[in-house]
């Protein structure tokens, strides 16, 4: 692999004796990984079924290896919400975070969603998860990944960090904020683009951007709560740099000394101009080191502050509207035995289920979804969502066919095909050996297939 020179002299220079690990490090064949979601199923549990070889991922307990030879990116349980495959190092943010249930959590920039659905994991359901995202093209897919895991208590912005500290001040007990970076840790990744784009200004570019970003969050950080800070470069700039000088600016704050995870390194504020000493509790992911790529990671305490609320979301609806609403909570009846706790609320013709934590008014924020999308309301019917599939266990359902992954039937359905089934009319959500996909509609001993089009395995 052919590398900037000025990169290479630069981590020549820092790395000294241990440069020819390093550099025979990224001409090897990238680690691959997936985190397991404990909303679907217990870690362990899966690891001990799992129709693939997995081997525990030392930093974070949902993490798994699996060879190169595997392809878990193309199996039901995927499409299921089971796992999300994610880069090993990568795992090591949610991990470092620890969200808790009960919290209010923010994930500032959060696409394309791993570690916002490791955070939701962690939570199990109870609390906000706030993920936003800048850039619009990828919110949506941000949206998608937490539609796919099936996380409820999420709402999803397509906002700026200025915007949310705005409406938003001393409000979240933990922020996580994965920084846009040179990306000089994924040099070694399948089809990325960061060596190509890297320059040697890029580093102090990138840094500015940092800082203006965790100024906002610290502006939105409750009182003792904890930010976490990371990267995926090797730069000093970016990583202890950006840190010491953050810390500069915010004297309320401290680098908090967390137990290293196993394989993790210290990092080196001697790399950094004018470093503080205390950058030394925070950590770097070798890739010489471990079996990933390349991640900077802090985690930072507010040692002052108060904690503040938002206001609460106030609906008004017309009688039609109302009338609507009775109308959809009769037939929800008929899909789910019960639904999670909330408040239904209706927005144009489509229904939502919002937990109690995120019925917050979010009036004039760029939103792309908000709790659990329940539905479609039609003449005199309920359409089901996609996501209400994802977000529910099988044993929620009036109905459940359950196919299996191992007979093909599974990846059939997921191709769009429909088939006999000698089951009660109407809809019934349809999953992989109990991991439920979508929906599929039973009429004349035919499942007809409603797996969205978009979705569909094609070629597969």
């Amino acid at each position: 692999m052919a590398l900037p020179a000025a990169f290479e002299q630069r981590m020549q220079r820092l790395l000294g004796e241990e440069y020819p690990a390093f550099r025979d490090a990224l001409a090897r064949p990238q680690a691959r990984g997936l985190r397991v979601s404990p909303l679907k199923i217990a870690p362990e549990q899966f690891a001990a079924q799992a129709p693939f070889t997995l081997t525990p991922v030392p930093w974070a307990p949902e993490g798994f290896f699996y060879p190169d030879t595997e392809r878990p990116g193309r199996h039901p349980y995927y499409e299921a919400g089971v796992y999300y495959i994610q880069e090993p190092s990568a795992m090591a943010v949610g991990a470092l975070a620890d969200a808790k249930p009960g919290e209010r959590v923010l994930d500032l920039c959060a696409a394309p969603g791993g570690k916002t659905t490791h955070l939701a994991g962690r939570m199990h359901g109870e609390g906000l998860l706030v993920a936003n995202e800048i850039h619009a093209g990828r919110a949506v897919i941000l949206a998608q990944s937490i539609e796919r895991m099936g996380v409820q208590n999420c709402i999803v912005c397509n906002e700026t960090p200025e915007r949310l500290a705005r409406r938003f001040p001393e409000f979240f007990d933990c922020i996580v904020v994965d920084a846009p970076c040179s990306g000089e840790g994924m040099f070694r990744k399948d089809d990325n683009p960061a060596q190509s784009e890297w320059t040697p200004e890029l580093p102090s570019f990138c840094a500015a951007r940092q800082a203006e970003i965790l100024d906002r969050a610290a502006d939105m950080l409750a009182g003792g709560g904890r930010l976490i800070y990371s990267t995926c470069t090797f730069a000093p700039e970016e990583d202890e740099g950006t840190l010491s000088r953050f810390l500069e600016r915010h004297s309320e704050f401290s680098v908090q000394q967390v137990p290293t995870p196993e394989k993790l390194s210290p990092a080196h504020p001697e790399w950094a101009k004018n470093g503080n000493p205390d950058t030394r509790y925070a950590f770097r992911l070798w890739p010489h080191k471990l079996d990933g790529e390349g991640h900077f990671a802090a985690v930072l305490h507010k040692n002052t502050g108060g904690r503040c609320d938002a206001p609460v979301l106030q609906e008004t609806y017309s009688k039609k509207e109302r009338e609507q609403l009775q109308t959809a909570e009769q037939m929800i009846a008929d899909l789910v035995k019960q639904l999670p706790e909330g408040r239904l609320v209706l927005r144009k013709d489509k229904l939502w289920l919002l937990p109690e934590a995120c019925q917050l008014d979010v009036t004039g924020l760029k939103i792309k979804r908000m709790g659990i999308e329940i539905g479609t309301l039609k003449k005199n019917r309920l359409e089901p969502a996609h996501a209400l599939a994802h977000a529910l266990a099988p044993e929620h359902f009036l109905q459940v066919c359950n196919l299996s992954a191992a007979d093909g039937s599974a990846e059939a359905y997921l191709r769009g095909e429909t088939f006999p089934y000698d089951g009660q009319k109407g809809w019934t959500a349809v999953a992989a050996d109990g991991f439920v996909m979508g929906w599929g509609k039973c009429a004349g001993g035919i499942m007809k297939n409603h797996y969205p089009k978009g979705l569909r395995w094609v070629g597969k």
